[in-house]
């Protein structure tokens, strides 16, 4: 998630993308998201399971920032909000 292209990036993991995104977006969760206002989903990745998808996220927390912006902008080059097509 970004709060604006090439702004703020957050990574997290769920088994409810579209209820997670709306918590964002609304406010609901308190903390990083909220004090940043990042509500753009500009990148997902399914898992077949939680423990895949818990050890990619953990994995990406470590990336060099330059890296992750790679990875948005090769499937997402104007960082578009992808919350519509997920929802």
């Amino acid at each position: 998630m970004a709060n604006k292209p090439n702004g703020t990036l957050y990574i997290g993991v769920t088994s409810d993308l579209s209820k997670r995104i709306w918590e964002h977006r609304s406010g609901a969760c308190d903390g990083f998201t909220k004090r940043h206002s990042v509500t753009r989903l500009v990148y997902a990745e399914r898992h077949e399971d939680i423990l895949s998808a818990i050890a990619r996220e953990k994995a990406m927390k470590h990336w060099r920032r330059a890296w992750k912006v790679r990875l948005i902008q090769s499937g997402n080059p104007d960082w578009a909000d992808l919350y519509n097509q997920i929802a």
